[in-house]
């Protein structure tokens, strides 16, 4: 890396002379003007869109909670950033100071306020709508024409949220709260930013925003004092609680540089160092085409969650009866592709498939059994059953050079799971069921899913320092509709088993991969994904075949973790350096 580094910084002079001078030397006409190296100093304003998580932690004030208090709230982002570089001459140090604000879409719920099987406990709701940040910058030009910047960030940070806490299985008044609330803290980040152009930059950057406590009503509720007698509910008052919250946000952004040409070029394109990838293009199959293939291994974690209302409208959907939570890690293999045309369009996809490697599920009941039962929480452990996923995208690269790629595309994703639940354990209420508990050799419950989405997304792809890459997909879905089927396999008290589910909704997904080029045909890598889906609206199911009205069931899907990759450019024809 050292020599990397210090390959490149030799001083480049450019000499002119006047014509007479240049008689009397008997020289011909002087050398072209050589552009100097890549400087940050100078404002900037731009806009950035990606992904976002976060925990909204509810503290218990009548004692530690035997499940949940804490909301995780997956989402999109995009907003807008403004700042100002200044790096130190003859150095590669860069200091800057930045301000963003950017807009949420993320919510989630989960259960709060659970000290006890014999109280109704509530669902909480967690929904940050506006974030912002003020922070200082420090980078290193790691690229001989320090033109890549690696930097991290920190500085102060504000978050609105709107809090919701529902009494379960209660409607009426004094039984739901909301509260909006500000909150300040802090932030703390990294990122890489790539010159495209003397004008535009790329970059994608990863921001964990840290918040305090505030606090927040809860509503009354009920407490059966003497189980299991459906009658001996009393009412518990009003109360206080504290909700803490953090977000992480995963930016791709885009920058322009003030004062500059938005239209110009690198006058000398040979300034720019070329990945090994792009050095030696094979010999073309098909002229002014390419293709890239290959093998990927996903290592995942997934949540998946659905919340069953207790009455047939959306306006109560916050009131519920029960909730099911399943959690899990899986392996998968997926193959990928991308083709490129001379002019541009691209056409890209993945196709794969996995299984489970563990997991459990949570089942939650509230005023079950004739409210015989306050609340009931069922563990089933293991959860087995696999995963299969496809995407294809169509689209066009506005920027294509021998140095980069940024490309807007439309296309779709395919995701399928099966979860088969075995055991049943009671956590919460010993007059509930599974009490005895079932061995975890029965299957108790299946929950097969699927959901159709339709992406719109920006790709860049940059060559950081020679041999080495930076690949993002950031895909926004504004529709995805699913359908889904729970099975109860050990209700007999039922005709029919199985409950139809469907919904539809929005979600966010994205890819960041680090490539290193072994030849200038193959190369390796190293990334994450984030995949997130939910519901939003006409979200019901049939429960047990029950014809509708249907009771409400808002869900929600999150898979996000490790790849590693490895592919070939069966051919790589030679670009020019800006088009």
């Amino acid at each position: 890396m050292k020599g990397l580094l210090l390959r490149g910084i030799a001083l480049i002079v450019f000499a002119t002379a006047s014509a007479a001078s240049a008689a009397d030397l008997g020289a011909g006409p002087p050398p072209a003007p050589v552009s100097p190296l890549w400087s940050w100093t100078g404002g900037y304003v731009g806009a950035h869109a990606g992904a976002a998580w976060g925990d909204a932690t509810f503290s218990d004030p009548f004692g530690p909670s035997i499940f949940g208090d804490r909301v995780s709230t997956p989402g999109l982002l995009g907003g807008f950033q403004a700042g100002y570089n200044w790096q130190v001459p003859q150095t590669r140090l860069v200091f800057g100071v930045e301000a963003d604000v950017t807009g949420l879409s993320s919510t989630g719920t989960n259960t709060c306020l659970a000290y006890s099987g014999f109280f109704i406990s509530a669902n909480c709701r967690a929904e940050p709508d506006v974030s912002a940040t003020a922070a200082a910058r420090f980078g290193y030009a790691i690229d001989p024409a320090q033109r890549t910047l690696a930097y991290i960030r920190g500085g102060f940070a504000a978050i609105h949220d709107h809090i919701n806490i529902t009494s379960n299985a209660i409607a009426g008044s004094g039984t739901d709260v909301t509260s909006n609330i500000w909150k300040a803290g802090w932030t703390a980040g990294a990122g890489i930013e790539r010159a495209l152009t003397p004008a535009w930059s790329l970059r994608l950057e990863y921001d964990f925003l840290g918040f305090g406590h505030s606090n927040v009503p809860t509503p009354a509720s009920l407490l059966q004092a003497a189980p299991p007698n459906p009658a001996s509910y009393v009412l518990t008052p009003a109360g206080t609680t504290r909700v803490s919250q953090n977000m992480q946000e995963l930016k791709l952004g885009l920058n322009y540089r003030l004062g500059l040409d938005p239209w110009a070029h690198w006058a000398s394109p040979a300034l720019i160092p070329v990945g090994k990838a792009w050095a030696a293009p094979a010999v073309p199959w098909l002229a002014g085409w390419g293709f890239a293939g290959g093998l990927r291994y996903w290592y995942s974690s997934g949540k998946f969650q659905k919340d069953l209302g207790a009455t047939t409208s959306g306006t109560t959907a916050n009131v519920l009866v029960s909730r099911l939570t399943y959690q899990s890690v899986a392996n998968s293999g997926e193959f990928f592709g991308r083709v490129e045309s001379p002019d541009r369009i691209f056409v890209k996809g993945l196709i794969g498939t996995g299984a489970f490697a563990g997991g459990r599920m949570n089942d939650e009941d509230w005023a079950a059994f004739g409210a015989a039962v306050p609340y009931s929480n069922t563990i089933s452990d293991p959860v087995k059953g696999t995963i299969s996923y496809a995407t294809s995208d169509i689209g066009y690269d506005m920027l294509r050079t021998a140095d980069y790629r940024l490309g807007a595309f439309i296309g779709y994703n395919y995701y399928r799971d099966r979860q088969d639940a075995y055991g049943c354990a009671q956590i919460a209420n010993p007059f509930s069921d599974c009490a005895p508990a079932i061995p975890n050799t029965v299957l108790v419950i299946t929950e097969n899913d699927t959901w159709h989405s339709l992406r719109v997304g920006v790709n860049g792809d940059v060559t950081l320092v020679p041999g080495l890459r930076l690949n993002t997909d950031a895909a926004f879905i504004p529709y995805t509709q699913f359908n889904g089927t729970d099975i109860h396999w050990q209700r007999t008290d039922v005709a029919n088993q199985n409950s139809s589910e469907t919904g539809r909704g929005l979600g966010v997904q994205l890819d960041a991969f680090l490539s290193y080029d072994i030849t200038p045909a193959f190369d390796v890598g190293i990334g994450g994904r984030y995949w997130a889906m939910w519901t939003t609206n006409n979200a019901y199911t049939n429960i047990f075949g029950t014809p509708c009205p249907c009771q409400t069931l808002p869900s929600k899907t999150e898979r996000y973790g490790l790849l590693v990759h490895a592919d070939y450019k069966f051919d790589m024809p030679d670009l020019p350096a800006t088009r």
